[in-house]
């Protein structure tokens, strides 16, 4: 590595990480001991996870992301913004929370938005 770049270690996972990685738990109705066993750690080392007190190796979060069926992915930072509104309508679709009047998807086809006035008429 060279010289002038200092090497960065987070002192925990980010907060909005951790608390993706809990409600995704959650939804499983998974206690910490389910996911623990799942992958082969004690539920006090998912609890210290999840409270900040611990930062997993990239291997085990690697692990953690993929039993709770998500993944890491690098996102250019000028894509990051539409990337989360994909993330967000997909939970207001799964969570069948109705879109606000004249809202759309960044995502959305012109074709789709007509077909939507189509089918409102």
């Amino acid at each position: 590595m060279p010289s002038h770049i200092k090497p960065l270690r987070l002192n925990r996972l980010p907060d909005l990480m951790r608390r993706e990685l809990i409600e995704a738990r959650r939804k499983r109705g998974w206690s910490q001991a389910e996911l623990g066993k799942r992958l082969g750690m004690p539920q006090m080392h998912v609890s210290g996870i999840e409270t900040g007190k611990i930062v997993p190796r990239f291997d085990t979060l690697l692990d953690i992301v993929r039993v709770l069926d998500r993944d890491l992915l690098l996102v250019p930072q000028a894509l990051v913004p539409a990337v989360q509104a994909l993330i967000r309508d997909h939970r207001s679709q799964e969570s069948g929370v109705a879109a606000h009047d004249g809202d759309r998807p960044l995502y959305a086809s012109v074709d789709e938005e007509e077909d939507e006035r189509a089918d409102e008429a």
